[in-house]
C-alpha cells in the first residue's frame, strides 16, 4: 500500500478563477476530464454509531472509509474504494464493480461477496457484517483536475457540493440532491515523494491555510 501526501484548502470562487488560470499554464488537465471537469458521485458507508464521521470530526490519527464512486453518471465505470489515513498520509485501494454489484451493496445484499476473489470486496463484506457498515449518504460535486508527472502531483478544484439521502437510488442520474449550505470550493493537492516548488508557490493564496474539510462530513452533518 503506497501512501501519499495530501493538502486541503477551503477557498473562494474568486480563488478558483485565479488558480484555474495559474494551474492550466503549468499543468496538464486530466485527460479523462471532458472540457476540463467531470461530475463525481460517491456513496459513503458508516455504521449506526457514525464511526467514520466521528473519527473524522475528532481527528483520529488512523482511520478509514469506504465509498462507491462513479464519474459523469457512467455506470460502466464504477469503483469500490477504501481510503485510509495514517499520520497525515493517505492511501487508496480500489476495485471495479458492475452496476448490479454496486446496487446490491447499496441495498445491503452482500451475501454473494463472502468468498469473492477480490480482497477489498471481502473486506467490505466482513465489515458490513461485523461492524454494521451500511450505505449512508450520497455526495455529488464537480471536479477540475490538473496533473504533473514529476512527483505524481494531482491538484483538484472541487465545488457545487450536493447531498442526497436516498442512497439506494445513487445510480439514478435524476436522483434528487440538494446543495450543502455555505460549502466552499475545495483545493486538494496530492503528491508522492516531493511537491515541485513552483506548484507549491502557485497554490499558496493569501489568507488561506491548510484544513481538513470533508465532503462526507459536511453532507452528513447537513442530513442529520
Amino acid at each position: 500500500m503506497r501512501f501519499r501526501h495530501e493538502m486541503k484548502h477551503e477557498i473562494s470562487y474568486s480563488d478558483l478563477l485565479v488558480l484555474r488560470s495559474r494551474l492550466s499554464a503549468v499543468m496538464q488537465t486530466d485527460p479523462h476530464a471532458a472540457d476540463g471537469r467531470y461530475h463525481i458521485r460517491s456513496l459513503y458507508f458508516d455504521n449506526v454509531y457514525d464511526k467514520a464521521l466521528r473519527e473524522k470530526i475528532n481527528g483520529v490519527n488512523r482511520r478509514e472509509k469506504f465509498r462507491i464512486r462513479l464519474y459523469d453518471h457512467d455506470i460502466s465505470f464504477i469503483r469500490l474504494e477504501k481510503k485510509s489515513k495514517v499520520n497525515g498520509l493517505c492511501s487508496k485501494e480500489s476495485v471495479p464493480l458492475t452496476a448490479d454489484e454496486a446496487q446490491a451493496i447499496a441495498n445491503g445484499d452482500i451475501s454473494r461477496f463472502a468468498f469473492d476473489e477480490r480482497p477489498l470486496l471481502r473486506e467490505l463484506y466482513s465489515k458490513m457484517r461485523s461492524q454494521g457498515l451500511r450505505a449512508r449518504t450520497v455526495v455529488d460535486y464537480t471536479r477540475e483536475p490538473f496533473v504533473f508527472s514529476a512527483g505524481n502531483v494531482r491538484v483538484t478544484l472541487d465545488y457545487d457540493i450536493r447531498t442526497g439521502m436516498e442512497h439506494t437510488a445513487f445510480l439514478d442520474p435524476d436522483m434528487a440532491t440538494v446543495p450543502v449550505p455555505m460549502s466552499p470550493v475545495i483545493l486538494e493537492v496530492k503528491w508522492d515523494d516531493f511537491l515541485p516548488s513552483f506548484i507549491k508557490d502557485i497554490v499558496q493564496l493569501d489568507g488561506v491555510r491548510s484544513g481538513a474539510f470533508s465532503k462526507y462530513a459536511a453532507c452528513r452533518m447537513y442530513g442529520l
